[in-house]
């Protein structure tokens, strides 16, 4: 079996650093998936406005190739921790694609416009399917060992006039969410993140992540 690249996502999400680890809801980050020329047709939409939220099938195109392993250290359990790779979300898998869930914002000029998207920018897209209310979504489902990240959010501090009003909505979602590595705890360790043209500096004492300085990314 041959998978056809249909689109390519297109974000601000130029760093894998600061990505969220699961696509929610109540992400503001937009995301533009933009097909190929073979798929860039019309028919191919018909109806799908219809739908407030879809699927999306995706590559990790930044996993080296090699030999997969049974277990994996989730980040989120400290990086020691070892769980099995089908019970985690982890990109190093016998295939590795991703699967998201993310809502409809829009269609403009034959491209998707979606939020929630937890993808870099430039990331391979394999299908598209709508999400159904009715069988995709369990009320009573458990969430394992992830269930501790539910909810978890921190405070972002700095200095919101530093940049343009919306990429500072984007910068202020994805710090609450933590992007260190669970095993990352020095709260005087300074982090930089990548994101939208801008570089971010940053620490975390929990419950607060202080921006330190934001400025245009140098290339």
């Amino acid at each position: 079996m041959t998978l056809k690249v249909i689109a390519y996502a297109r974000n601000g999400h130029t760093d894998k650093f600061g990505i969220p680890r699961q696509s929610r809801e109540e992400s503001p980050i937009v995301t533009r998936i933009v097909f190929e020329p073979e798929y860039r047709v019309a028919e191919a939409l018909r109806g799908i406005e219809g739908y407030s939220h879809l699927w999306l099938i995706w590559g990790f195109s930044e996993v080296p190739e090699g030999d997969w392993s049974p277990t994996v250290r989730p980040p989120r359990l400290g990086g020691n921790k070892r769980m099995g790779v089908f019970a985690t979300r982890s990109p190093f898998r016998p295939n590795p694609l991703g699967l998201s869930s993310v809502k409809l914002v829009g269609i403009e000029n034959g491209e998707l416009i979606v939020s929630g998207a937890d993808v870099l920018d430039g990331t391979p897209i394999y299908d598209i399917k709508p999400y159904l209310s009715f069988s995709d979504s369990h009320e009573d489902a458990k969430n394992g060992f992830a269930e501790d990240s539910k909810g978890y959010r921190l405070e972002v501090i700095g200095d919101r006039d530093s940049v343009p009003e919306s990429v500072w909505r984007d910068l202020e979602y994805i710090l609450s969410q933590d992007p260190r590595p669970g095993y990352q705890d020095d709260p005087d360790r300074e982090y930089k993140m990548d994101y939208a043209g801008w570089t971010v500096t940053f620490t975390v004492k929990v419950p607060n992540v202080f921006v330190k300085k934001i400025e245009k990314t140098v290339k």
